[in-house]
């Protein structure tokens, strides 16, 4: 699974002169004060300077963790690679012998800890992922339509998309899928998610970090 940035708007000081437009001031150059206005907008929740900052990601990661991270809408867009347009060869997602976890205890809860399976079971799998492949080669050779070959391709699969947002969305992002309740490979993506955005928005990041836990 990969988070790549791709590209950004703004730095702190644009979270810092959005705020300060109220009072028609603007700050050319991040200062004590400053960081202390972000420090006080974040603890306070005052997330609308938040949203001004812009990031773009391109995430790699199998459909049934893309389609978690899909639900979130709000100050975010999402445009993905199609399968009715693309026939390249499909790559697939495998835990491997030790990614494998057990049952929760209770319902809200997605997994519990660490299981082995049968070493039969794990060739099983890996023999069925290589079948349907092979299927879609084959659907695809007889002329059907890639919109409708790849309804044989399990979740698993890898799949691509953009994903473009506020500084703001991806910190509701993060808060949730960094959870320790969230699936695992969800908090794979958020983390990659949070390195990028500490990067790019350090002093701003920081403390939308630590308020959004305390609340």
């Amino acid at each position: 699974m990969r988070v790549e940035l791709v590209d950004s708007l703004g730095t702190d000081l644009t979270v810092v002169n959005a705020a300060r437009v109220s009072f028609r001031k603007h700050s050319n150059e991040m200062d004590v004060s400053n960081e202390k206005l972000i420090k006080y907008l974040a603890e306070h929740g005052h997330w609308t300077p938040f949203g001004h900052p812009q990031l773009q990601f391109r995430i790699s990661a199998p459909i049934f963790i893309a389609r978690q991270l899909v639900k979130h809408q709000v100050g975010l867009v999402w445009n993905e690679v199609s399968r009715r347009y693309v026939d390249d060869e499909p790559k697939f997602f495998m835990p491997g012998a030790e990614g494998w976890r057990g049952k929760p205890e209770n319902k809200k809860q997605g997994s519990s800890g660490k299981i082995q399976i049968l070493l039969e079971l794990e060739k099983d799998i890996a023999m069925t992922t290589v079948h349907c492949k092979m299927l879609y080669k084959e659907l695809l050779e007889q002329g059907v339509a890639p919109e409708q070959a790849r309804m044989i391709l399990p979740l698993s699969m890898y799949t691509e998309w953009y994903w473009t947002g506020s500084l703001a969305a991806f910190a509701r992002v993060c808060k949730l899928r960094m959870a320790p309740d969230a699936q695992e490979e969800a908090q794979e993506i958020a983390r990659q998610l949070d390195a990028e955005c500490a990067r790019m928005f350090p002093i701003s990041w920081k403390y939308l970090v630590q308020y959004s836990e305390e609340q």
